[in-house]
């Protein structure tokens, strides 16, 4: 198992949460996710929320494949997001397992 490490802000922070854990494992992506910090605020609330961690987590991504010396971090991201929007509209394989906190 190739697991990463937590990061030191999160060890640090006694109000920390993990809100995914994403695995190539047995030939497919398995998650688990953490939904419904901010459902009692209302669906937008939470796709706002999830919209930014999403957004974010791509910049991540583009500053390390940048810092890898695989391209500009505007055009990666770029790249990243027309991937994002092409499975999001045509998904290249079926998601399948629990709902919310579960594993899915």
């Amino acid at each position: 198992m190739d697991a990463l490490g937590i990061p030191p802000a999160a060890v640090r922070d006694a109000n920390a949460l993990e809100l995914a854990r994403v695995w190539i494992a047995e030939q497919g992506l398995h998650c688990s996710l953490k939904v419904g910090l901010y459902a009692a605020d209302g669906v937008d609330r939470e796709t706002a929320a999830w919209g930014i961690i999403l957004a974010d987590l791509a910049g991540h991504v583009a500053d390390a494949l940048s810092a890898e010396g695989l391209g500009s971090r505007a055009d990666l991201l770029d790249a990243l997001v027309e991937r994002f929007n092409d499975e999001a509209a045509e998904p290249s394989s079926e998601r399948t397992g629990g709902r919310g906190r579960e594993a899915i």
